[in-house]
């Protein structure tokens, strides 16, 4: 990623996809790369209605993530903030709760964080839903007071991230924070494909080549 800036009051910051390759079709440099946003398939937003219908549905909530998922809910609407109603159904389902754990190919792992304060933006939140093994990097819904809510990803553990105040430890959050998806369900989906993608391209587990793995590779020219 490369630095960009932005009015403090309504961030705006680079638009990128981080993810693993997709074998000779998408290069990786590493284990992850940076992929500017606009080179992705695109998606049909139609698809995201908060059921989840490509997964099958999230099924019956889990009486105790329900708690958890109360209680942060509770925290966040005393400074304003909902939790958007689609992370709610997915990080509580029986069904989906642990569905990109179960398809990620560099062993990613949900794990829901605490309101974490924007250092960009009075008033906003952020919440780690997902973090890399070796915490390459983290998954945050980006929560405004206004009650727009999207996916941004970031090389930091926000959570422990130096104060943005503190004036011996400058950093760059436009260059250090990625927005990656316009709603959750729809970072969900993605996340889901290409990793299942990454498995049926490498011989990996159980993973075949469906239609619709298909449909997504063939953005990129040969399938």
């Amino acid at each position: 990623m490369t630095a960009t800036t932005g009015p403090i009051h309504n961030p705006v910051f680079q638009s990128f996809w981080c993810a693993t390759d997709l074998g000779p079709h998408r290069p990786c440099r590493g284990t992850y790369e940076w992929y500017a946003s606009d080179t992705l398939p695109p998606l049909d937003p139609a698809r995201f209605d908060g059921g989840f219908g490509w997964l099958g549905g999230t099924g019956p909530a889990v009486p105790e993530l329900a708690g958890h998922l109360d209680a942060l809910a509770g925290e966040l609407a005393g400074v304003g903030i909902v939790l958007p109603a689609d992370f709610v159904a997915f990080q509580t389902g029986v069904n989906s709760h642990r569905a990109l754990d179960a398809v990620s190919a560099t062993a990613c792992w949900t794990d829901v964080s605490e309101p974490i304060p924007s250092p960009v933006e009075p008033g906003a939140f952020l919440v780690r839903f997902l973090r890399d093994q070796q915490d390459c990097v983290h998954w945050y819904l980006y929560l405004r007071p206004t009650g727009g809510a999207y996916v941004v990803a970031s090389p930091l553990d926000l959570e422990d991230a130096p104060d943005p105040d503190e004036p011996d430890v400058p950093v760059d959050w436009f260059g250090a924070i990625a927005r990656c998806a316009t709603s959750f369900e729809e970072f969900a989906y993605r996340f889901w494909v290409e990793n299942r993608l990454w498995c049926a391209l490498n011989g990996y587990g159980e993973e075949t080549m469906d239609d619709e793995l298909a449909g997504y590779l063939a953005h990129y020219g040969r399938t």
